[in-house]
Parts: C-alpha cells; structure tokens; sequence
C-alpha cells in the first residue's frame, strides 16, 4: 500500500516497475547493468482515484501520459536502481499529491475605485506638462 493523501491510497498491483537500461555515457557499468526504472500507472483503470483527481492528473501529465491513460515515467538520475526506483516513485506521488489539491477560486474582477481612477489621469496630466515644456525656448518646434 502507497499512501498519497490520507484520503487516497494506492495499492501495490496499480503501479507497474520494470528496470530497463540506461540511456547515454556511462562505460561498462551502464551497458551492462539495467539501473533505470520505468514507471507504468493506470490512471483511467486505478479504482483509488477520485473523478476530480483523475481529470486534473490527466491534464498534468502531459507527454507522460499514453493514449491508453497510463503515467509513463523513467528513472535514471542515479546509479543505483533502489534509488531510481525511489525516485520514481517520489515524481508519481509529487504528481498525484498536485493533482488533489482543489484548484483554486476562480478570480473576481474588481474595477478600479474613483480616487484611483483620478490619481492616474492626475499622474498624466503632469506627465504631460513635464513633455510639452521640452521644446526648445521660444521656438514653435
């Protein structure tokens, strides 16, 4: 069992972990070694998430995110393979955990008050003055 939120608790046969190999420089070790870990979650079939969560996790997921809804992510920071299991896991419940927060409120438009209002023509007015007295002395340029 993998506790998200209080509320939302994935079990173990949800996440799928495979170890695959290494992309880019490395010698023998990563040619030989499989240290990266892919991390398969099925978001449409999981039956712990809630409708609400389920939607936003599919809009945060992006690219990750196969036709067939499922989470695809790769690990392969570290030279260990715990550690880029555990660091798989950690990006699937960061995500998860963002995804059930409620998004917020949506803003209320105001309009500007009177007196601001009056303040910034004031501003320019002065602004104004301040440009027309550029000229040069005396001249209709």
């Amino acid at each position: 069992m993998i506790e998200v939120t209080p509320e939302i608790v994935l079990t173990d046969d949800e996440v799928q972990v495979r170890a695959v190999r290494a992309s880019g420089p490395g010698g023998q070790h990563v040619n030989k070694v499989s240290t990266a870990i892919e991390l398969r979650f099925d978001v449409r079939g999981s039956p712990s998430l809630p409708e609400p969560v389920r939607a936003r996790l599919y809009k945060l997921s992006g690219n990750r995110l196969t036709l067939d809804g499922v989470i695809v992510l790769v690990a392969q920071e570290y030279r260990s393979q715990e550690m880029n299991r555990q660091a798989a896991y950690d990006r699937l419940l960061t995500l998860i955990r963002k995804a059930a927060e409620p998004p917020p409120p949506p803003r209320k438009r105001t309009r500007p008050t009177y007196a601001s209002k009056l303040r910034r023509l004031d501003g320019k007015a002065k602004r104004a003055t301040v440009k027309a007295r550029r000229g040069r002395p005396g001249g209709d340029d």
